[in-house]
């Protein structure tokens, strides 16, 4: 089959099995598991690079000069993939075809240096027929592609490493700016605020039920129902005749539209209900539907999101795995064409499952017609020259993958059939009213007489319903009579702009022309993980943190969050990628300014990132981070989270009253009268709930830096507090204060809930559960001991307290068991031996179980564990993202959230370096120094081994001739 031995690399292990099988002896296939070598963060930076690359890990000053390495968890690797080398006569790079796979082609060639012929294998499914092809046209890696990523890779570490910073001072630690990310919050940022700005309107219509004859009961046939859409010649305001304000529109109020209220709907509705309705007009038009273009990647995302309720991050993790498993094509493409091995495959499928009557009069094929398609392959289709149905996978595949294989399956089908055909009746109907003259109501029908492609889709008529909007109207004449059985009043209110979900907001950026649908994905998984955005069922909702984070940018860096401008960053890419710009000048324009004269158009003349940056000037932290409500009260983004403030109302010590926000209130349901009633019921200070009836103190739920907690406030604490501030309004600079007995409340417990019976509880704790006797291991001498029941920082536990003082703890397996373990559990507890630092009680159980996971096939839950809740399945762990509840999260959701954790395999734990002290005038003479000799020797040579695996190279590789002995790309660079 093949000469010699070939090695071939792909990026992931799924694909270079799937590939090894079908190249079988003489083939070596491995994975590169994604890129191998990355940017070095300035820590990585070796010292003698410092000066260039410490800053950025990119040399700006020359070229825009990257400094790569290899990190170390990519060692293994390169080393394994080094020795394959040796003992091949030919390299395959058979990374994806896009930009990044172009670059971790052209990486591989920079680190591995080849002295054999290199060829650049490229392929859009992996199936027997395509890889073999593959290996008879290979290419050249293409160095315009590559510079194209570069650029893009460097581009978005000057932005990140640029304004990040900025937003650690003024907003809050650990937040980052990224070119796309911080677009993509701007825009669900601003429909929330047009959402809190929105004023609804009030509209009322009248909906009639109507039948042809007053027989018709009788007979059997079902009635119909009519809309009023005019009264007296004019029109009836519906909600497009509406502003945002929630007042008529200048066209509307032009029409002079009539906009009716409930006591006049209500009036009308008892006028008409014996009125004689007579059809006024029919309309029959032929209504025909063609069926959509194949899947790209951006309407794969939406029809996932729309259709199956899967996140942008689910479906294309799915449809990587279709991919990588042969199943489908490349799930990264911008391009809607079909090869004509595809449009014979769908259309022999569209014949053999539903008959040659719903195929196209002939083949079709779809015109791309994206702004700046780039990865102009094919469309997303299932792979092969005969397409596999869904039936027939259904036994292989796990849930998500069967159903978005089936959704592509069923589109790519869907282009090569018929149009649906039908017709759609509208008829118009009057009814005379005793006050307001003739009114008109109307009502439309549509009937499919050929499904055509809805046939294959699984929908009637609308798509995003999956069902039919109206069914067929009865048949009716000119001037016939109609008999209303009802007509009733219905209220209507105008309603704010929807809110983002992952489809409609990647619908949005491909609209805009920002990013690409590749990386929208990562970019709504990123402002998820950062806490700029949660999630509410499907909606995508700001934090009060993405307020203030885009109040800054938008204030001060205007530019870079303007969304035109974003389009062009994409564009001159794209024009780098198609050889028609340079990677350096377009850097040296982004990064350092362009006037006009310097500028390739009027439009893209404007400051550098840099010198922005640097004539910041001051930035009013407080003003950045103080989002106005109205009437005096504030959303105030601080240290510990978001908080209410009322600067209208002061507290006896003269400062703004305050309070917490409920972690699900939406902004934009913060409106002034529930800011009142969080201040008033909760406005940082206490809640009392009651008096202890056996101290006479208050008892008060109060909410501090952790969260809610309890204080009881006895008389004598009262008595010390009052003395307190006699102390201070003295003078007094420093005084003690005083402290009442507090309690944590249990996580199950609901704050607005919590009572005072419940508080007094917790208030009394610990609580004593009885005697046990406990036996001393070494000796075996048994003693009495008293225990009790508590909660702590740890979770719930029980203390033993022996005559002599010792004591011993136990774990508690949940906050209940504090109240209701006994005397007997506690002995038994006790009896079992205790295991590292903490004691080791019943395990918890899970806070929830979610089932098999479709992957490994092992049961997924979620635990409570030391750091909080985490996903697991036994064997892998992963922490719950704030943005989720045990109680909330989707099960797809955590299953993907583990996969990814896998794929990134664990985590290297830092080792702890000590330093050896010396004692302050002693003498060391005469000791030995071997081993600051040797820790000498190690350091120069662990230094050495870094400077070994950095490489720093320029920003425009020279084009690699890959089909002979490999050429050096770089100059200037490292080897």
């Amino acid at each position: 089959m093949a000469n010699g031995n070939k090695l071939v690399i792909v990026e992931s292990p799924t694909k270079a099995k799937k590939i090894g099988g079908y190249l079988g002896p003489g083939y070596t296939v491995m994975a590169s598991v994604g890129h191998i070598r990355d940017l070095a963060k300035p820590s990585q930076i070796p010292a003698s690079q410092k000066e260039h690359f410490g800053k950025f890990g990119v040399d700006v000053d020359h070229d825009f000069k990257p400094y790569y390495i290899v990190d170390s968890n990519k060692t293994k690797t390169v080393a394994g993939l080094k020795q394959a080398l040796k003992n091949a006569d030919e390299l395959y790079l058979a990374t994806d075809e896009d930009r990044e796979g172009e670059a971790i082609a052209w990486h591989l060639v920079q680190t591995l240096k080849p002295k054999v012929p290199v060829k650049r294998m490229v392929f859009h499914e992996i199936t027997p027929e395509a890889i073999q092809d593959s290996l008879h046209h290979t290419r050249d890696v293409d160095s315009n592609m590559v510079v194209a990523q570069e650029t893009r890779r460097v581009l978005d570490r000057l932005y990140g490493y640029e304004l990040s910073p900025v937003l650690w001072r003024k907003v809050g630690p650990g937040l980052s700016a990224g070119r796309v990310q911080s677009v993509a919050t701007r825009l669900i940022v601003e429909r929330e605020r047009e959402r809190i700005a929105f004023v609804r309107a009030p509209y009322w219509d009248l909906q009639a039920t109507l039948a042809v004859s007053s027989d018709l009961a009788e007979s059997g046939k079902e009635t119909f129902q009519a809309r009023m859409v005019e009264l007296g010649g004019k029109r009836l305001a519906v909600s497009k005749d509406f502003t945002a304000e929630g007042k008529l529109t200048d066209s509307a109020s032009k029409d002079k539209v009539v906009q009716l209220d409930e006591q006049l709907a209500s009036k009308l509705a008892d006028e008409l209900k014996d009125a004689d309705f007579t059809v006024a007009g029919l309309e029959t038009r032929p209504y025909r539907r063609r069926p959509q273009p194949p899947f790209t990647t951006s309407t794969m995302q939406q029809a996932a999101g729309n259709r199956l309720g899967m996140s942008s991050r689910a479906s294309m993790r799915a449809a990587q795995s279709l991919y990588e498993n042969g199943y489908i094509t490349y799930m990264r493409t911008d391009s809607v064409t079909l090869s004509q091995q595809a449009i014979t495959a769908a259309r022999q499928s569209v014949e053999e499952v539903y008959g040659k009557q719903y195929l196209a009069e002939g083949p079709k094929q779809y015109a791309t017609k994206t702004a700046g398609a780039q990865e102009a392959h094919e469309c997303i289709r299932p792979a092969g020259s005969h397409f596999r149905t869904p039936q027939e996978l259904a036994a292989t595949l796990p849930p998500d993958q069967l159903k978005l294989y089936t959704l592509i399956w069923q589109r790519t089908l869907a282009s090569q059939m018929a149009d649906a055909t039908g017709s759609t009746a509208t008829v118009r109907i009057s009814a005379p009213t005793q006050s307001r003259g003739e009114s008109i109501f109307q009502a439309s029908g549509t009937v499919i007489e050929f499904p055509g492609f809805m046939k294959a889709m699984g929908y009637a008529s609308d798509p995003a319903k999956g069902a039919q909007e109206d069914g067929s109207l009865p048949q009716m004449s000119q001037s016939e009579q109609l008999k209303a059985s009802a007509v009733e009043p219905e209220g209507h209110e105008t309603q704010p702009p929807a809110r983002y979900t992952e489809a409609s907001l990647v619908k949005t950026l491909e609209a805009k022309e920002i990013g690409r649908p590749s990386t929208y994905a990562s970019i709504i998984s990123t402002i998820i993980d950062r806490g700029y955005v949660y999630e509410r069922g499907r909606a995508l909702i700001p934090s009060w943190l993405a307020f203030s984070v885009i109040k800054l940018l938008e204030t001060n860096f205007p530019q870079y969050v303007d969304y035109h401008f974003t389009a062009l960053m994409e564009n001159g890419l794209d024009q780098i990628a198609h050889g028609e710009e340079t990677g350096k000048e377009w850097l040296t324009r982004f990064y350092f300014g362009s006037g006009p004269g310097a500028a390739k158009s009027a439009e893209e003349a404007h400051k550098g990132l840099q010198e922005q940056v640097a004539q910041l000037g001051e930035i009013d932290a407080h003003q950045v981070n103080t989002i106005e409500i109205g009437d005096g009260l504030q959303v105030r983004v601080g240290r510990y989270g978001p908080y209410l403030e009322d600067t209208a109302h002061l507290d006896d010590k003269g400062n703004p009253k305050r309070a917490s926000l409920p972690e699900d209130l939406a902004p934009d349901e913060l409106t002034v009268e529930k800011g009142r009633d969080l201040i008033n019921s909760n406005s940082g200070g206490p809640r009392v709930l009651g008096t202890d009836p056996d101290t006479g103190g208050r008892v008060e739920l109060r909410t501090g830096r952790f969260g809610p907690y309890l204080a009881l406030i006895t008389p004598e604490i009262e008595q010390e507090m009052k003395e307190v501030e006699e102390k201070k309004a003295a003078g007094a600079k420093k005084v003690a204060e005083p402290k009442p007995k507090m309690a944590s409340l249990f996580k199950t417990m609901n704050p607005d809930t919590v009572t005072l019976d419940d508080a007094l509880k917790l208030l009394a704790l610990p609580r004593q559960v009885g005697q046990i006797e406990i036996s001393d291991a070494k000796t075996g001498e048994v003693a009495q001991a008293t225990v009790t029941a508590n909660n702590g920082r740890y979770g719930p536990y029980l203390t033993s307290t022996k005559a002599d003082g010792t004591t011993d703890t136990r774990s508690l397996s949940s906050e209940d068991q504090i109240f209701t373990v006994d005397a007997a559990t506690a002995q038994e507890l006790f009896s079992q031996p205790k295991y590292g630092r903490r004691a080791r009680g019943a395990a918890k159980p899970p806070l929830r179980e979610l089932g098999p996971d479709p992957e490994t096939g092992k049961a997924v839950s979620i635990k409570d564990g030391f750091y909080g809740a985490y996903i697991t399945d036994g064997e892998t762990n992963r922490t719950l993202p704030k943005q989720y509840t045990a109680a909330s999260i989707e099960p797809q959701v955590a299953f993907q959230l583990l996969a990814e954790k896998r794929a990134a395999g664990p985590t290297k734990r830092r080792r702890k370096t000590s330093t050896r002290k010396t004692t302050s005038g002693k003498s060391t003479a005469g000791k030995k120094t071997t081993g600051s000799k040797k820790s000498t020797k190690t350091t120069k040579t662990s230094a050495t081994s870094s400077a070994k695996s950095a490489t720093a190279s320029q920003s425009s590789p020279k084009k690699t001739t890959t089909t002979g002995r490999t050429k050096r790309t770089t100059s200037g660079g490292k080897a």
